[in-house]
């Protein structure tokens, strides 16, 4: 993903009709959006986590890190699993030492030029915007709070990939541009402010159907290998690793509900650019802001989404969805039909006559 130059901001007001206006400078930094490492490929940490001396679980702890901290993702390479509950066997290489990949989220920091117009949407104006920097800190525009994730929060934050919806802007007292945010679907009514730098504004060009006129499509799910293959008739045009339903949960107990559905008569019937995901019971449930790309292939729900909350492909890890890469997720959500539209970024449809989905446990 590349910064969005001043050329592409003219290029979109030009597309939306706006000739929309370019802030001529982001006069201060805003205090809740932090300076990161200056390196391309960066990860953040899901979880506090040890440094190691070298790519073994047994070696020296060389560091320790919070949550959400934010590191210099120098290479990959091949040590020992880091846990027993995990065959994953890639760590990141840091300036400071070792850590397991499935610890850290890739993330870069690319910051961009705030627009002062938005573009004409169906409903006034808006656009979809992506995070673009590992995580961005949120003012709450509407208390109090209504979904129950944010009572646990001390500071809400949106992540590396997450999409929202952007509906407004303001200048802070800072004299910096913030955004307007919301989740157009799912949401319990929660919106926020944020700082505008963190969002890379996405246009209905990005997200136009890949091949639509191509109407023999299938896509294969293979539990045991944890694999997803996208057909076009017989021939495969996309194959990558997933994270399935998983078979524990967090304390080793098994958990047989959180299966994903084996058959050959799903089908993706509904798709949603971005959407509030909350499910399960209050001792081992979930719920998860701007999960992007979701395309919903079974009952009660399960799909394909993006995931910014676990770098650990190849293992079940869900709660029956199918977990993806934020660009494998997203070619499955402009490959499949139905189409979507940009505006308002969701498709339901009834029936049969979306994408075939097949799981197989072989």
């Amino acid at each position: 993903m590349r910064k969005m130059s001043r050329r592409d901001f003219i290029k979109l007001g030009a597309t939306a009709g706006l000739g929309a206006v370019l802030l001529k400078s982001t006069k201060s930094a805003l205090a809740y959006l932090p300076e990161f490492p200056a390196s391309d490929l960066l990860g953040r940490t899901f979880h506090s986590t040890d440094v190691k001396a070298k790519p073994n679980p047994d070696s020296q702890t060389v560091e320790q890190l919070y949550e959400d901290s934010v590191v210099e993702w120098q290479r990959e390479v091949i040590g020992d699993a880091p846990s027993l509950y995990s065959t994953n066997r890639k760590w990141v290489e840091t300036p400071k030492g070792y850590i397991p990949s499935i610890s850290l989220q890739p993330v870069r920091s690319q910051l961009n030029i705030p627009l002062t117009e938005l573009p004409t949407a169906n409903e006034g104006k808006g656009m979809w915007a992506e995070v673009t920097v590992p995580y961005v800190d949120l003012y709450l525009a509407n208390p109090p709070a209504k979904a129950p994730l944010l009572e646990e929060w001390t500071t809400p934050r949106f992540y590396y990939s997450q999409i929202f919806w952007v509906d407004d802007i303001r200048m802070n007292d800072q004299g910096a541009a913030e955004y307007h945010v919301i989740e157009r679907h799912g949401s319990y009514g929660d919106t926020f402010w944020a700082d505008a730098r963190a969002f890379r504004p996405i246009t209905a060009e990005e997200v136009s159907p890949i091949r639509p006129e191509i109407t023999d499509k299938s896509i294969v799910v293979d539990l045991n290998h944890q694999t997803v293959s996208c057909f076009e008739g017989q021939t495969e045009v996309r194959f990558c690793r997933v994270s399935t339903g998983a078979k524990y949960d967090m304390y080793g107990n098994v958990v047989d509900n959180w299966s994903t559905p084996v058959g050959d008569y799903h089908v993706v019937n509904r798709k949603y650019l971005s959407i509030h995901m909350a499910g399960g019971s209050a001792a081992a449930g979930y719920e998860l802001f701007g999960v992007c790309w979701t395309c919903i292939f079974a009952t009660p729900g399960v799909a394909f989404h993006s995931t910014f909350w676990h770098n650990n492909y190849g293992e079940p890890m869900s709660h029956g969805c199918v977990n993806m890469t934020p660009e494998d997720s997203k070619f499955l959500y402009r490959w499949t039909m139905p189409e979507a539209p940009y505006d308002p970024g969701k498709v339901e449809v009834q029936g049969y006559s979306g994408t075939a989905v097949k799981v197989r446990e072989g």
